[in-house]
Parts: structure tokens; sequence; C-alpha cells
């Protein structure tokens, strides 16, 4: 077991993964990619080197000396272009050539050789312009594909569960494969509201897998069990079965089994963040336990951790990508210090904020997986201000305080990691 590091306070986790450095700004970075784009998704860009060759000949009346670089035409259309495009593109250059090698005199074996070798990286490119388009296509499909198992790993979280209000902001590091091995779930069941944010080691498939079946426990045992350390227990019998030898998986559970009391398990992972009359503190686990997976390595059970929660407090639950995104100083994200400055009463407000400023810091591009869940309690006075005729409406359960509609539609929009 190699040894936690510390975050931020006086508290311990295992860690899982490193953030990379990322100089440039976001600005300027987001400038560069739309330019980048722009230039190649047309066809100016072949046409314009060709153009440019044959003015420099025309010019210089070099003859053979830059013939052979019309070639530069169609091959720089393949990247951008379809096979149509390429052979337009190479036709182009192949009646300039002509033109110009009878121009400037070229004696004619040469020019048929010159112009052979044009038409011949036509073709070439031309195959592999249909080549690379069909690699987007399959790409294209295992997007979508991969879209589709990331709503059903991480489903969108309402606007409201339960009492509270929710938000949450996921991002993968994998940008195209939309899902990682962070992981998050809430469900309500018939012993309160129940919640999970966890980190699997490792990445890509594997890690994914391991995180699909973390959750698809949780979400069935969090329902059968009473006890949320029995809800734990499940999930390590389970990854003991399933996992390799040197795999494991952070976890905090979380449970509200009733008014103002909530439940706290913490296996090896970075500490929630407790928001009470606008202080910030982190929730350190009383008894440190290692990582689910670990437990028969160690021999140490998790404990229950009970914490008030009443009116107006928030839970602040988010993976290692989070506090350990690193700036071109290497310095971490300030996670805590974050928080206290875009804190509102809107979750999906203040998570909006609080993920911007995280892309700023790291430069724009995220190397690991990062979460985010926010919960909050809303006060009596905002629930009492709602409307008596939205409580009542049809289908409808619970108040929900007004501002909790627009953190919906925020936090819509989180939960898909294309956009979050």
């Amino acid at each position: 077991m190699t040894q936690a590091r510390r975050h931020g306070g006086d508290h311990y986790h295992w860690p899982i993964r490193r953030f990379s450095n990322r100089v440039a700004g976001p600005g300027a970075r987001a400038r560069l990619r739309a330019a980048t784009h722009v230039a190649a998704s047309s066809a100016v860009l072949p046409v314009l080197v060709v153009s440019v060759i044959v003015l420099v000949d025309l010019v210089g009346g070099s003859g053979m000396i830059w013939l052979p670089l019309l070639a530069a035409g169609p091959a720089l259309a393949a990247t951008t272009n379809g096979p149509s495009g390429v052979l337009g593109v190479g036709l182009l250059a192949v009646v300039l050539g002509t033109a110009l090698g009878i121009r400037d005199g070229v004696p004619w074996h040469e020019l048929v050789v010159v112009l052979s070798a044009l038409a011949a990286v036509t073709l070439a490119s031309a195959l592999a312009s249909a080549l690379r388009g069909r690699r987007e296509k399959v790409l294209a499909a295992v997007r979508s594909v991969a879209e589709a198992a990331q709503h059903a790993l991480l489903k969108p979280v309402p606007a409201t569960v339960g009492p509270f209000q929710t938000a949450v902001r996921y991002s993968a590091a994998a940008a195209e494969a939309r899902i990682g091995g962070d992981l998050y779930a809430l469900v309500p069941t018939p012993y309160g509201v129940r919640l999970i944010v966890g980190d699997v080691r490792g990445k890509g498939l594997p890690a994914v897998g391991t995180a699909a079946l973390v959750v698809g426990i949780f979400r069935e045992a969090a329902y059968d069990e009473p006890d949320l350390l029995t809800v734990v227990d499940r999930i390590e019998r389970s990854l003991a079965r399933n996992l390799g030898s040197d795999d494991f998986v952070t976890v905090v559970v979380a449970g509200y089994p009733r008014e103002g009391r909530l439940e706290v398990v913490n296996c090896g992972h970075a500490p929630p963040l407790l928001v009470r009359d606008g202080d910030v503190a982190p929730v350190d686990p009383t008894h440190p336990t290692p990582p689910l997976g670990l437990r028969a390595l160690t021999g140490e059970a998790p404990a229950l951790q009970v914490l008030p929660f009443t009116d107006g407090d928030q839970l602040l639950l988010y993976t290692d990508g989070v506090t350990e995104a690193r700036d071109h100083n290497r310095d971490f994200y300030p996670l805590a210090k974050g928080l206290e400055r875009h804190l509102t009463d809107n979750p999906g407000r203040t998570l909006t904020a609080l993920h911007d400023e995280l892309l700023t810091h790291v430069g724009g591009d995220l190397h690991d997986d990062a979460a985010l869940l926010l919960l909050r309690k809303p006060t009596a006075a905002e629930v009492a201000a709602v409307p008596e005729a939205a409580s009542h409406t049809p289908g409808s359960s619970r108040s929900v305080p007004p501002h909790a509609r627009s953190s919906a539609e925020d936090t819509g929009r989180s939960t898909d990691p294309a956009t979050a």
C-alpha cells in the first residue's frame, strides 16, 4: 500500500492518478483550435498551396524545379476533404503542371515522369481520404454508443431528490470516450436518500467496467438494505470476487435516514466538504479505512460517521481529478477556497462556477476524470415560499424551492460528459 497523500487539511486518502501540466491559457487555446478548424475544414488551403507554387514558377521561370511540389496540394487535401475533393485538387495540379512544363520548355520525357508521380500521389491521397472517412464514421458510431453507455451508467441527477437540491458535474479525461473511471449515483430509498461518489484505480475500459459494477451493486443494495454499512459490505464482497489483486475503488457512501441526520462511510476517498453558515470544512473520517477491494489485506472494516445536517447545509462530494488538478506552477486546485468563492443557494450554479474555474486553473483541458456532486438542504422559508399550487400539482409529491427549477436545467446539462 502506498502512503496516502495530504490534500489541503489534515486528512488523507489513497491517490489514484495525477494531472499533467497545461501552460497555454484556455482563451488562446480555443482561438488556436478555432483557427485550425476553419483552415482545415475547407478546400481553400490545398488550392492555395497549388496556386502559390504556380505563381512562384511563373515569376521565377525555373522549369522543373517547382513542378514536383504540386503534389503537396492533393496530399494536403487528403487530410480534410473527401476523395472527390482530392481528385479535384489533383486534376487541377496536373493541368497546371502540364501548362507550366510546356511553357518552360521542359523535355517531354521529364514532364511525363513528373505528371505520372503527381497522378500517383493524387490516387494514393484519394484512397487515404476514403479510409479516413470510414474511420471517422466508425469513431462517430463508437462515440454515440459511449454516450448511451454513459447515460446508462451515470444517470442524470434531477434538481431535487427527496428533501434535497442536487447538482452534478462530470468530465471524463478522454473526451472521445465520454466516460471514465469516476462514478456517482444518488437514489431515493425506503431508508432515505443515499448517494455514492467514487474513483476506480486505472483508466480505460477496465475502469469503466468496475465503475459500472460498483454503481449497479450500490443501486440495488441501497434500496434493499436498511443499514448503510451493509450496503458498503455488499459492494466490498462483490469487488473481492471480481477485482484483480492490485485493483481498488475509493468511495464515499452517504445516507439521510431521517431529518437532521447524515450518515457517511469513507473508504479511502477524499473527505467531503461540509458547508454550514457559509463555512467550508472537510468531513475527515474518524476511523480511516482502506479503499474497497483491499479490506482483505488490512482487515479493517469501515465505520459509520454520523453528522448533523440541517436546513441550509450543503455537502460536496468529489473525486481526486478535482483536487489534484495542477496549474502551470504545479499548484493544486484549492477546492475548499473555490467553493467559498462561488457558494450560492443554487447547487447547479455553484458547480458551474467551480467547474469553469477548474478548467481555467488547468489551462483548459482535464487530464483526469473529475466528478462533483453537491447536495443542499433547503431552508423552511424556501420551502414555504413555493406557491401552494406548485406543491399540489398532479404527480408532484414534494415542494420545490423556486430556484431549484433553474438548477434542474443546469444539472441536466452537467451530467452529460460531452458538455460538462
